[in-house]
C-alpha cells in the first residue's frame, strides 16, 4: 500500500491571486508526477477561500473551514489578498486580517524571502552594483507591532482622534527566528546582518542582545548589527555586501519591498513562512494588483518560485525545487513577454526537460 499523498491547499485570494495560482497548476502536476514516480507520493490539491473573496462569500476573511483545511495540509500556497473593494471594512474584516490570522494560527514565525537578480529583470541600480546581488531576508512574522496588544483607536474629550499600537517581543520569539537565520547562513556565505533600531527602541535592544547570544552558538557564521535606517542606504549603495538579513516584523515588511525594488521585478519574488511544526505557508511577495486582474498579464514567477520553496521545505524534494527555479530562469531568458497562463505552461515544459536530463 502506497504512502498517503502530500496535501497542498491553494488559497487563490483576490485580484491576480487566482490567475497566478492557476499558472502554477501545470507545474504542480508535473512535480506531482515526479514525486510519485520516485516515492509513491503524489500531491493532492484542495482549494479554499481567503481574503476579500472569503468576505464576499462568508462574511469573514478567514473562514473556519479554510483554517481547518490549512491545519491539515502539508503546505499552503497563497496567491494574494486585498483590494480597494474592501478598504472601507472594519479592520477585523479586511482581507489582510485574514492573512495575519492565518500566519498566527499556523505558527509560521520565520519568513524567508530570497532576493536575487533574475534574467530579464531591470534594476534601477547599475549592473555593476547588482551583478552579485543574492540576499536571503529572514523576517520574524508573528510578533512585534503587527500583533502587539493593546491596540486601539479613540476620540478624546477635546475631539482629537488618537490611536495606539504596541510593539512587544520576548526573548524566545527572537531566539527561534535567529536560529533559522544562522542555520541558513551556514549553508550560504556565512554572514548574518541583524537589523534593528537599538538606538531608540527597547525591543530592538533586547533583539540585539538575544541575537548576539545565538551567534555564540554559530562560530562559523559572522554577525554584524545595523540600524534599519542605515541599512536601507547601504542596501541601495552596496547590495552585494549582504548575505542573510535578519530582522523583526515591521522592518522586514519594509526591507522586503526595498529588495523587490532593487531586483527590478517585484512580482518574481517568493517567500516561505515556516514554524516549528505543521504546514508552511508559501506565497509570492507581490500584492493583489486588482488593476491587472483578468488581463493575463501578471507574471506568475513569484507564485511558481514559492511553490519551488514548498518542494524544498514541505515535500522533501529540494532538487525538484532547484530544477523549478532554474526553469523559471529559462523562461525569463527565452521570452519575457509571455502571458500568465503561457508562462506557467512553458515553465512546466522546461521543468520536465531539466528533470529528465537529471535522471539520465
Amino acid at each position: 500500500m502506497g504512502q498517503r499523498p502530500w496535501r497542498l491547499l491553494l488559497l487563490p485570494g483576490d485580484g491576480i491571486g487566482p490567475e497566478v495560482l492557476a499558472a502554477v497548476r501545470p507545474v504542480l502536476e508535473r512535480v506531482s508526477w515526479e514525486l510519485e514516480s520516485r516515492s509513491g507520493r503524489r500531491i493532492d490539491v484542495q482549494e479554499a477561500f481567503i481574503g476579500g473573496a472569503a468576505v464576499d462569500r462568508y462574511g469573514t476573511p478567514l473562514p473556519e473551514e479554510t483554517l481547518r483545511q490549512a491545519r491539515s495540509a502539508d503546505a499552503v500556497l497563497l496567491g494574494a489578498v486585498g483590494g480597494p473593494a474592501w478598504d472601507r471594512l472594519e479592520p477585523e474584516r479586511r482581507p489582510e486580517s485574514g492573512l495575519l490570522s492565518l500566519r498566527r494560527a499556523l505558527g509560521v514565525y520565520a519568513n524567508l524571502r530570497p532576493a536575487r537578480m533574475l534574467p530579464g529583470a531591470h534594476s534601477p541600480l547599475r549592473a555593476d552594483v547588482t551583478g552579485r546581488f543574492d540576499v536571503l531576508l529572514v523576517r520574524e512574522l508573528t510578533g512585534g507591532l503587527y500583533f502587539g496588544e493593546p491596540r486601539r483607536r479613540w476620540v478624546g474629550q477635546d475631539g482629537r482622534r488618537a490611536a495606539l499600537d504596541t510593539m512587544a517581543y520576548d526573548e524566545e520569539e527572537i531566539r527561534r527566528v535567529a536560529l533559522v537565520a544562522f542555520a541558513a547562513a551556514r549553508k550560504r556565505r556565512g554572514r548574518v546582518t541583524s537589523v534593528d533600531k537599538a538606538n531608540v527602541l527597547a525591543c530592538s535592544r533586547l533583539w540585539r542582545e538575544v541575537v548576539t547570544e545565538v551567534a555564540a552558538e554559530y562560530r562559523d557564521v559572522s554577525l554584524d548589527h545595523q540600524l534599519v535606517d542605515s541599512t536601507t542606504v547601504h542596501l541601495v549603495q552596496h547590495p552585494e555586501d549582504y548575505d542573510v538579513l535578519l530582522t523583526e516584523n515591521l522592518f522586514g515588511d519594509i526591507l522586503s519591498d526595498l529588495l523587490g525594488g532593487i531586483v527590478g521585478q517585484f512580482g518574481a519574488l517568493a517567500s516561505a513562512s515556516l514554524g516549528a511544526a505543521g504546514p508552511g505557508l508559501f506565497e509570492p511577495v507581490h500584492g493583489s494588483a486588482p488593476d491587472l486582474a483578468g488581463q493575463d498579464v501578471a507574471i506568475p514567477a513569484g507564485a511558481i518560485l514559492s511553490f519551488a520553496l514548498a518542494c524544498r521545505y514541505a515535500f522533501g524534494a529540494p532538487d525538484l525545487g532547484q530544477f523549478l527555479a532554474e526553469s523559471v530562469d529559462d523562461v525569463l531568458l527565452e521570452d519575457a513577454g509571455l502571458g500568465t497562463r503561457a508562462f506557467g505552461e512553458r515553465t512546466a515544459q522546461r521543468f520536465r526537460a531539466r528533470s529528465q536530463v537529471a535522471l539520465t
